[in-house]
């Protein structure tokens, strides 16, 4: 009998499964609430696999998937739910991992996210990062921050990402959604096109290289409100990651750059509830202060911790407060919040023997 996509896809939805993953010579599997669990089924044979996923994707696709052995794209079953897709190949044959975008988008308050998220989408310009792992949530935040900022401003956002995850529908805003690969050639040609769409809001799907992470800044500076997401922990790291993106010669221009421009660094982790029945985002957030800027410049970013100590009464907190705050509450196991811990030592005599 043949394995039906839309079957496992419904399956996946319906256990509330982040992922699905398809991998010849293994039984199909999904991810819920962080965990991988196996579905109850025969292994799945490199034809099957290979089938499923070639089935499902457009010549384009297909070509690419031939030519790099790999692809990304989302796909969509009307209804249910849309889904980034990424299709490769490994040493038993095909495999693709299916990430479930929800086609109903959380707000801010569903989310429980920090008031201080909602002053974000106010601001008129600047480069808001936010940033974490994979898998941490970042996609579903900035959704509903756009959400926000479509639901309460007149404003052009335009999204461009590798594939389109969240799909808005216009509502106080005009939502322009470029996806890289079909609508644009990539990420740093469509941020320099922004500028001449007279957009307002730009979402950066991923700044994974020098030249997207410089139209990001620069978009920033002629007066876009840019968010973009990095794969790094902490507000210190992602600066510096940035930094370390350019060549010696460029870095003492890109801190002048980022000083000028960046107006926050969210940092995300996703950890399992205490009762568990899901996961609870937990933010690190630094914001713009006027002795930010001094800082980017002079490459002291070991002295952004400090820094975000002393802004508490603006909003701003560390991560190791962020999971303290949560044990406190019993949203979270006191030994969850201890592996994650800067600080480790505030967090032992929590964690029962």
């Amino acid at each position: 009998m043949a394995v039906d996509i839309a079957q496992l896809l419904a399956f996946s939805v319906k256990n509330n499964a982040s992922d699905l993953h398809l991998s010849a010579g293994v039984p199909p599997m999904i991810r819920v609430d962080g965990d991988v669990k196996r579905v109850n089924m025969p292994p799945l044979t490199h034809k099957e696999v290979h089938s499923m996923v070639y089935d499902i994707m457009n010549d384009k696709q297909r070509k690419v998937y031939e030519e790099f052995f790999e692809t990304d794209f989302s796909f969509e079953i009307p209804n249910l739910a849309r889904f980034r897709v990424n299709a490769f190949n490994q040493n038993r044959g095909a495999g693709a991992v299916f990430r479930n975008i929800p086609s109903l988008i959380k707000t801010l308050d569903d989310l429980n996210a920090p008031k201080v998220f909602k002053d974000l989408c106010m601001l008129p310009r600047g480069l808001v990062l936010v940033t974490g792992p994979t898998g941490s949530g970042k996609s579903t935040t900035l959704a509903a921050v756009i959400d926000h900022i479509n639901r309460t401003y007149a404003r052009h956002i335009v999204t461009i990402e590798d594939p389109v995850e969240f799909v808005h529908q216009n509502k106080q805003s005009v939502v322009t959604h470029r996806e890289v690969g079909s609508d644009t050639v990539d990420f740093a040609s469509a941020l320099r096109a922004a500028v001449r769409q007279d957009a307002d809001v730009v979402l950066v799907g991923e700044m994974r290289d020098r030249e997207t992470i410089t139209a990001a800044v620069t978009a920033a500076e002629m007066g876009l409100l840019v968010f973009g997401t990095l794969h790094t922990n902490g507000a210190a790291k992602t600066i510096d990651r940035i930094i370390d993106a350019f060549p010696a010669a460029e870095q003492p221009q890109i801190r002048i750059s980022l000083s000028e421009s960046l107006a926050a660094v969210v940092s995300q982790l996703l950890l399992p509830t205490i009762d568990g029945k899901g996961r609870v985002a937990v933010n690190e957030i630094l914001l713009r202060t006027s002795g930010l800027p001094n800082l980017i410049r002079e490459g002291n970013t070991p002295m952004i911790g400090s820094l975000i100590q002393s802004g508490k009464g603006e909003g701003m907190q560390s991560m190791d407060d962020a999971l303290m705050a949560l044990v406190q509450q019993k949203r979270i196991h006191p030994r969850d919040a201890y592996l994650k811990a800067g600080d480790k030592s505030r967090f032992e005599s929590l964690v029962p023997n």
